[in-house]
């Protein structure tokens, strides 16, 4: 692995534990992160279709991987749909992926990029830091492991509302002091 692959994973884990995890975002990425059940995959594809050959090597090692080992997988790609626009517009491939492996009900992607833009919001909203990663990151999560996790946390319907609130009582610079050292 590079020194670059390091600093990218680093830069995840540190917005995992500091955004994620911190303020909460997701109730359920403290405990695979606990266990060290999360697979950090640094992609060094600079097109979409090599993007799509990583996406679809790593959905096939999460399917067939031991849970207890590898619960869920962050596919970071720094070198490829930097373009918020563009990488929205390939969420359609990841779909037609997961469909096309049969993987429907099974696996799901969720969406993280620099530039994240919730559809309803300005560009400057602060709400859409909720999904707002260091790079371009999809997460491939098990259906089953999201299934236990809403079924412990019975108001899983609240946790975009919740976000939003979190992200506007900090603010903007709240933010920011985030990732002062």
């Amino acid at each position: 692995m590079s020194m670059e692959h390091d600093t990218v994973i680093e830069d995840t884990r540190n917005w995992m534990v500091k955004a994620v995890i911190g303020l909460n975002l997701c109730p359920f990425a403290k405990g695979v992160h606990v266990k060290n059940q999360v697979r950090y995959r640094v992609s060094d594809a600079s097109t979409p279709e090599g993007l799509l050959e990583d996406l679809i090597e790593e959905l096939t090692r999460l399917r067939d991987a031991d849970p207890e080992e590898i619960d869920t997988t962050l596919l970071v790609h720094p070198g490829v749909l930097q373009d918020f626009l563009d990488f929205n517009d390939f969420l359609d491939v990841v779909d037609a992926a997961v469909e096309d492996l049969e993987l429907d009900g099974v696996l799901q992607v969720a969406s993280f990029h620099p530039d994240y833009q919730f559809a309803d919001a300005d560009p400057d909203d602060v709400e859409n830091y909720s999904n707002r990663a260091p790079y371009p990151t999809l997460h491939l999560i098990r259906e089953e492991s999201l299934d236990r996790a809403i079924e412990a946390f019975p108001e899983a319907e609240d946790i975009y509302e919740t976000n939003k609130a979190t992200l506007r009582k900090l603010g903007l610079e709240g933010w920011k002091k985030l990732w002062q050292v």
